[in-house]
């Protein structure tokens, strides 16, 4: 396929769903979503039955650790070779413009192909690709069993573009109504519409040559007041960066086997520009799990004078009060945890967003065996119902800016980790284009 180096991006060869597929049961949630509630994927496996469907191609993290991992990952590869033996997907050259709605909104993206000779998810990289939070390299090793010796690759990759005067997907949006029209559906369980067009080779040309205006390194600089000299970001992670993390992790093993020109180099992701009037962010709060120390007493022993701790009187006003807060104080919603709604106040903070003042406690809490085990959810309704259980703790965190958000990586490097979420659970991207990556 047609590839620009310079840029970093591949035109690509997708394949999709062969028409008369049911392509409610085809598209699935990303596998990261819902993972402390098993139930949902349940409903999921209760909905498809023996359909064609991404859910028997990817790998729900709702099941990672359980019995039975290895072979669930046999049976994955296995069903990724039978639906392109047996011609359930079928190939489509070239980009695919689309829109997915929900909640009211609808966002707009291009998915191609990513050069994962230009990533780099080390802290303080410089690369054209960069993860805009920490990853997390012990998530890696269990994703890298699955992409390894896999025939596929199925993303829920989000990645930002910051194009305030909307050049590379607007053209685009803009003729839509003369493009042909790949699919166009209902997701399963009240989870949006997601419609995909196929993308002309005159517009992929102008997405080409927009994306190396944005790439100009005197732009660049200009744009956010930097020195010449700083290394251009044109890209930066949004959703599912230990999944490219993971796609990077092993093209990197296989490369010296391989060689330059093997798909394995590529990921196919979605293209969001992150000034999108459809593109929320939404915070990714924490849920600790068998509290096995008292959390109060911890939280005053870790920030000392800095803390202020405040009971509220229900949940709706505890998550208002912190989605509202200015100044110079940082303020985290508790549920549970041995109280019913708390509100935290910490001054001096050891870092600019809440998130990081909060992770700096978790991490040492975790450490001393505060708790069975954390997880990051989306959605304040799941931190605060799921945190009120006995036993748990539910941490409610305030929304970024996204206006902020390539800024801040530029000059501070990649966010903590987990920091936010483009939009909640059920917002997130279904899988739909499956690409190959042998």
């Amino acid at each position: 396929m047609n590839s620009c180096e310079d840029i970093g991006i591949q035109i690509p060869r997708i394949y999709l769903p062969r028409k008369g597929t049911d392509l409610t049961k085809w598209a699935v949630i990303a596998c990261d979503q819902f993972t402390s509630e098993p139930d949902y994927w349940q409903k999921v496996e209760r909905f498809i039955s023996k359909a064609p469907s991404t859910y028997h191609l990817v790998f729900p993290e709702a099941y990672l650790d359980k019995p039975g991992e290895g072979a669930r990952i046999q049976h994955i590869h296995e069903n990724m070779h039978a639906y392109l033996n047996k011609g359930i997907l079928q190939p489509h050259d070239g980009m695919v413009y689309v829109q997915r709605t929900t909640a009211g909104r609808t966002r707009h993206g291009l998915v191609l192909n990513l050069d994962l000779e230009h990533y780099d998810f080390t802290k303080g990289s410089t690369s054209l690709i960069r993860a805009s939070e920490g990853t997390i390299i012990e998530r890696l090793p269990p994703r890298m069993k699955i992409r390894t010796g896999a025939a596929l690759e199925c993303p829920h990759i989000l990645v930002l573009i910051d194009d305030p005067a909307g050049l590379v997907i607007e053209p685009v949006r803009k003729a839509a109504d003369d493009l042909e029209k790949l699919y166009d559906f209902d997701l399963m369980f009240g989870s949006g519409h997601l419609t995909g067009y196929g993308v002309s080779e005159s517009l992929q040309d102008q997405v080409v040559t927009a994306l190396r205006s944005l790439a100009q390194p005197e732009q660049f600089v200009e744009k956010y007041g930097l020195g010449r000299d700083t290394p251009v970001l044109l890209f930066a992670m949004g959703d599912g960066n230990h999944s490219f993390a993971t796609a990077k992790a092993v093209w990197e093993r296989i490369k010296p086997e391989k060689g330059l020109g093997h798909p394995a180099r590529y990921a196919l992701v979605e293209l969001v520009n992150v000034h999108d009037q459809g593109l929320e962010f939404e915070p990714i709060h924490r849920l600790l799990f068998g509290l096995k120390k008292e959390l109060f007493s911890s939280l005053r022993a870790f920030f000392g004078a800095d803390i202020s701790i405040h009971p509220f009187t229900s949940g709706e006003d505890l998550a208002a009060a912190v989605d509202k807060a200015q100044g110079s104080l940082q303020t985290i919603g508790l549920f549970g945890g041995g109280k019913e709604f708390t509100l935290l106040e910490i001054s001096h903070p050891r870092s600019n967003l809440p998130v990081g003042t909060l992770e700096a406690f978790l991490e040492v809490f975790m450490k001393e065996s505060g708790a069975d085990r954390i997880d990051y959810v989306h959605g304040r309704e799941t931190a605060s119902r799921l945190g009120a259980q006995p036993g748990n703790a539910g941490f409610h965190l305030p929304r970024i800016s996204k206006s902020d958000l390539f800024k801040t990586v530029i000059l501070d490097g990649a966010l903590p980790r987990k920091t936010f979420s483009m939009g909640e659970a059920r917002e997130k991207r279904f899988y739909m284009e499956t690409r190959k990556i042998i």
